[in-house]
């Protein structure tokens, strides 16, 4: 009787004008190669964020996988990360 636990990312998704990425990981608990339980965690990347001073700070992806940080680096345009900046500041007021 062999346990074992995966986790995978199963699901990558880019929705939005301002081009949020979704990540759905599985955490999948297999016995004897039967999976027996498999549940799901969700998180929302955004490009990035504005301090108090509405200085700029990219996302950090350094502990995202390989193809979280390719799908970022190709959808988080400069002008994509210009026009969030703007929303955050304008929606700040």
């Amino acid at each position: 009787m062999a346990l074992t636990k995966t986790i995978e990312e199963d699901k990558i998704e880019v929705v939005g004008q301002f081009k949020a990425i979704q990540i759905r990981t599985a955490t999948v608990i297999k016995e004897d190669g039967t999976e027996l339980t498999r549940s799901f965690h969700r998180k929302v990347l955004f490009p990035g964020r504005i301090d108090a001073s509405d200085n700029w700070i990219d996302t950090d992806t350094s502990s995202e996988s390989t193809e979280v940080k390719g799908i970022a680096n190709t959808v988080w345009t400069q002008s994509i990360k210009d026009a969030y900046k703007a929303e955050l500041i304008s929606s700040k007021g």
